[in-house]
Order: structure tokens, then sequence, then C-alpha cells
């Protein structure tokens, strides 16, 4: 009786402690890195998201930037922080699914060295070319690119990004070969779009809407399984099977106390389902959405897999 009456003890001592924990936190400004540089969708919804948490938490959340390796530099910087709720991270498909896919080695574990705490938000990309080329549609695009192999270059966030991705499906789905040049983001990938340094690229929402609205870019298609953007038809249209999804969500280094991670969880689901801050997702060309831990861990499990089979029919070496 007497050690059971211990273990009731701790136990409620455990519960009791944890609860404060989570009541008491954040204590002080928490830092949120955003691995890639400004002018992408990465760290516009950092800022968005960062914005709102730290308006309902009444501390300051800081947008770390740590851009460059496809996401890879600030996640890694993030999986080696303290686990304290105080240092998350803005991961999206590439990191944490892309890499771990391609046999690349990383310093960090995408499954095992982090705690998902919930997606922000999806998007599709959207296949733009620079207006000289002379191409109105996806069809003409592949027309154009079996007359002239190795002639017409993307530009990418980085290598094995989501954008690199989606160039090498389409390479593979539609018998092309279309030139992989690499950037250090989408914002450094469209500015070599909008110079002719490079033909077209698979850009984000904010990365390529304002320089479309501005005829600066003409845009063919978006990648995802339906349309998503008025006037343009999906990439599946033409190519059944055709489905490159971008999706950011928010994690936290692995041994975070879970009742932060359950406090957290509960903030983004609040933020996002406010109207402002959806409507401003909306705006980035992003669709907003919360999600439990689980199911945020379950997608990255399912992502890692099925990029992996991509990246082996395409016979794509990891760098």
């Amino acid at each position: 009786m007497k050690i059971s009456a211990c273990i009731a003890a701790a136990l409620t001592c455990f519960i009791t402690t944890a609860g404060a924990l989570a009541q008491n936190y954040p204590a002080k400004p928490v830092r949120l890195i955003s691995p890639y540089p400004p002018g992408g969708g990465t760290d516009a919804s950092a800022r968005i998201i960062g914005q709102a948490l730290g308006e309902q938490m009444g501390q300051q959340v800081v947008i770390d930037s740590r851009a460059g390796a496809s996401g890879r530099i600030g996640v890694e910087i993030a999986s080696k922080a303290p686990a304290d709720g105080y240092n998350l991270v803005l991961g999206n498909v590439a990191p944490m699914a892309i890499l771990p896919a391609s046999g690349v080695r990383l310093a960090y574990d995408p499954v095992g060295g982090f705690t998902p705490i919930s997606l922000i938000a999806t998007s599709d990309y959207i296949l733009t070319v620079h207006p000289s080329l002379p191409v109105r549609s996806v069809k003409d695009l592949l027309a154009l690119a079996k007359a002239k192999p190795g002639m017409l270059t993307y530009a990418s966030s980085g290598n094995l990004g989501g954008p690199h991705l989606g160039g090498e499906l389409l390479n593979l789905m539609g018998g092309v070969k279309l030139v992989h040049v690499p950037y250090k983001g989408n914002g450094p990938a469209a500015i070599a779009v909008l110079t002719g340094e490079a033909t077209m690229m698979f850009g984000t929402g904010p990365s390529v809407v304002p320089h479309i609205d501005a005829g600066k870019m003409r845009a063919l298609a978006t990648t995802g399984k339906t349309r998503s953007m008025k006037g343009l038809p999906a990439m599946t249209e033409l190519m059944p099977g055709y489905d490159v999804t971008q999706w950011y969500g928010i994690l936290a280094p692995a041994g975070t106390p879970a009742a932060i991670i359950e406090r957290l969880n509960k903030e983004i689901a609040a933020a996002i389902a406010n109207p402002k801050v959806a409507q401003a997702f909306v705006r980035l060309g992003t669709k907003p959405v919360a999600s439990s831990s689980a199911e945020f861990s379950a997608l990255i499990r399912s992502e890692i897999e099925r990029w992996t089979k991509v990246i082996k029919a395409a016979g794509i070496k990891g760098e």
C-alpha cells in the first residue's frame, strides 16, 4: 500500500508539474528557425504563424533565418538546439522527406530527431516560364523540350528540394530532358527566370505570383492533384498521377516536454482558425491547415516512402 501511495503521489506530482510547465510557457521569446531565405513560401509562412503565435501567447516569436542546402542547414541547427520549447523549426517537404529519401548523408534524423507539432499550410507549385518562351501550355512546353533536348533549363530552390523534384518528375513522365539549375531559395530562382538566366521554374506562390500578375512570368499549370489556381490546369490533367505538393509544419527537437508540444499544438490550431491568419496564408497562395502531432508524423513517414520511389525511378543521386 505504501509503495502504491508513493507511486500515486509521484504521478500526481508529475501531472501537476507538467500542467504548470505548459501553463507558464512561454516565459521568454521563442525562436522559430526558417531554413529558407526571404522571398519564398517557407519564410513567409514562418512569419505569418510566428506573429500569430506571439500575439496569442504574449511572447515574441523570433524568426531566425538559416538558409541553405535545401533547408538542410536550418533543420540541422534545430536538431541540435535545446529541447525546451524555445527552439522550433518550420519544416517542409525537402529537408524532412525528400533529402532523407535521396540517401544523402544528413546530420539529423527527420523522424527520430524531432517531434512534429502541427502542419500549418499546404500548397501546390506553379510551373512558370519566361514570357519570351514560345509556349502557352504544358503540351507546348513538352513539344519544345522534345525538339530541343537539354536546351531548356529550370531554376529551383536547391538540390533535392520540391521544385527540383517537380522538374525531375516532369522529365520522367514527359520523356524530356530539362536541365536543373539550383539556387539558394525560390526568391533567387525567380530572379534567375526574370533575368533570362533560366527558362522556367516550379515556384511557390510568393515567389512567382507577383511576377505573373505583372506579366513578367507566364504560368502554365499547378502541380497538385486538383486545380488550385483560377484559370490554370493541374499538371495531372495532362500527366495522370503527377503530384508535387509542398507542405509546411512546425517541429521541435525530440525530447521537448509533451506538455509544451500539446500547448503549441492547441495554439497553432487556434491561429489557423483565426480568419485573419487564414486569409494571410490564402494571400500567400497556400491552404491553411492544422493537424495533430500524430497526423503530421504519419505524413512525414509517408512522404519519405513516396519520394524514395520517385528518386530511385529518376536515377537521382544524393549529394
